[in-house]
């Protein structure tokens, strides 16, 4: 698959190549057209703390990249990449080390959610850092019951939160299973977001949701910088110039490494259904 048409297909489509370089050409391409970006390196459930240590190496150099390039982009990271699996102490100091770097650069590092399991210690690994250096946020996934509550506390703290709908399998017990309840929850929760949150960020491709949130914002009279959409690199370029035309911030997930299959089989392997998106994607304008 790396190495066969289809497979370089899916790289350049969806990632913005294997090197730093590349991902920093890709930003500026986007810049060029009014979009900002968040970096992904990609790679997560590390097998080793010396891999933890890597990708934490990988990151301070992304963010100086950054600003020496003077790129509008901050960075987004997964908490197994830095060693959660291993040591919740260690993988704070990795990632403490990044949001201290990003606040003297006057930038930011977004944690993304992983798995339910993992739900706790990410909001405290991200308490704790803001607290330390502010500088940091985290992802918020609308399908979690539990998500409403853990929104309200993220606002009273100032925490600035990205929504999505989320993307893993998970129980009954812990998510709502019908989209129905999942697109009614993300509705509440950007309401929440756009009434009590720091610059809220709405990820979504789910045109009926943006049109809702936008709907939402001009209803309370909202500055254009109050918030901005996020959307995935290479989904939905249509959704991304109306936004960027109609005056919105628009910001783009762009994942870029070697380890771009592996982070294709994990997508699809967490929910069948992102088979259908990724290959209906492919081939859309």
């Amino acid at each position: 698959m790396e190495t066969s048409s289809l497979g370089r297909r899916l790289a350049t489509r969806f990632v913005a190549g294997e090197t730093l370089d590349g991902a920093l050409a890709v930003g500026r391409a986007l810049n060029a057209e009014g979009i900002t970006v968040t970096l992904d390196h990609l790679g997560e459930s590390v097998t080793s703390l010396e891999e933890a240590a890597a990708a934490r190496d990988v990151y301070l150099r992304t963010l100086t990249a950054i600003h020496d390039s003077g790129i509008q982009a901050n960075v987004s990271l997964k908490l197994t990449q830095f060693g959660l699996d291993f040591s919740f102490e260690q993988c704070l100091s990795n990632v403490g080390q990044l949001v201290e770097r990003a606040a003297g650069l006057n930038s930011f590092v977004r944690v993304d959610m992983e798995s339910s399991a993992y739900t706790d210690r990410t909001l405290e690994l991200v308490e704790t850092l803001h607290a330390r250096h502010g500088a940091v946020g985290v992802v918020i996934q609308s399908y979690l019951h539990r998500s409403k509550q853990d929104v309200e506390k993220l606002c009273t703290r100032g925490i600035r939160v990205r929504l999505c709908k989320g993307a893993y399998l998970e129980p009954h017990a812990v998510a709502f299973a019908a989209k129905s309840e999942v697109d009614r929850s993300f509705v509440e929760l950007m309401r929440l977001l756009l009434e009590k949150g720091d610059y809220p960020a709405i990820a979504t491709h789910d045109a009926a949701l943006i049109e809702q949130t936008k709907a939402y914002a001009a209803q309370r009279k909202l500055p254009s910088d109050a918030f901005e959409f996020q959307m995935l690199y290479g989904i939905r370029r249509d959704l991304q110039r109306k936004l960027v035309a109609e005056g919105y911030r628009l910001r783009l997930y762009v994942p870029f490494g070697r380890a771009w299959y592996p982070y294709y089989m994990r997508r699809l392997a967490e929910r069948p259904a992102n088979v259908f998106f990724m290959v209906r994607n492919l081939f859309r304008q």
